[in-house]
């Protein structure tokens, strides 16, 4: 897997992937956009004291970290399913850890990914996060959502990854009344989320992206 480290306009580093020809994270920022993307909309909607949370796609690790950072009095159940784990030598070249706002956690991050994957670990008394080494269109969900960050490779790289089936699958494993959010609003996805199922949204979306999704399951 080739990688190459790049840093983003708000000064926090992404990674490029030669084989799909796309980025982790928008080169607008990174930091802006996991936080706009999965913190502001759609951590920040959860009304629950106990979230159990779905990441498609775990990649440098930045969503995850920014969930235990600003989970606040929640407590967070995180199932990150990653099929390209990161080598150690490239985790280290990532600045996430050393941001302004983030340096206090900088341990939290490297605890992040030590764990063990495919089974869980606390990492803070309100954040627990399993790591499972898997691809997704073939792994069987052993619990219910109330949160998912989709946040797999663009559609046009991946589309693999953006099929109604996959969402299908998704939606029978949220609790009603769930979210889902991801930084893509193509007219496709949007089309799909709708047919499984979900009332979607398009709404503002972070620095150099005019919209994002954000979908719910109906009560």
């Amino acid at each position: 897997m080739a990688l190459k480290v790049i840093q983003t306009a708000d000064g926090s580093s992404s990674l490029f992937h030669e084989g799909f020809q796309d980025h982790y994270h928008s080169i607008h920022g990174a930091l802006q956009e996991s936080t706009h993307v999965f913190i502001r909309q759609g951590l920040d909607h959860i009304s629950k004291k106990n979230i159990s949370l779905l990441e498609v796609g775990f990649g440098t690790g930045l969503n995850a970290y920014l969930t235990a950072v600003y989970a606040g009095e929640k407590r967070v159940h995180y199932t990150a399913i990653e099929k390209f784990p990161l080598a150690d030598d490239t985790l280290h070249e990532l600045n996430f850890p050393r941001l302004s706002g983030l340096k206090e956690h900088q341990d939290l991050f490297f605890r992040l990914h030590r764990a063990s994957w495919d089974r869980d670990v606390d990492l803070q008394v309100h954040f627990t996060i399993r790591k499972v080494f898997a691809d997704v269109t073939r792994y069987c969900f052993d619990r219910m959502f109330d949160l998912v960050y989709f946040d797999a490779f663009a559609p046009e790289k991946q589309p693999d990854m953006w099929g109604q089936r996959i969402f299908e699958k998704i939606f029978a494993a949220m609790h009603p009344g769930g979210i889902l959010v991801t930084y893509t609003s193509k007219g496709t996805v949007k089309r799909i989320l709708q047919a499984c199922g979900f009332i979607v949204e398009k709404i503002p979306g972070p620095p150099g992206k005019r919209h994002m999704l954000r979908a719910v399951k109906n009560i």
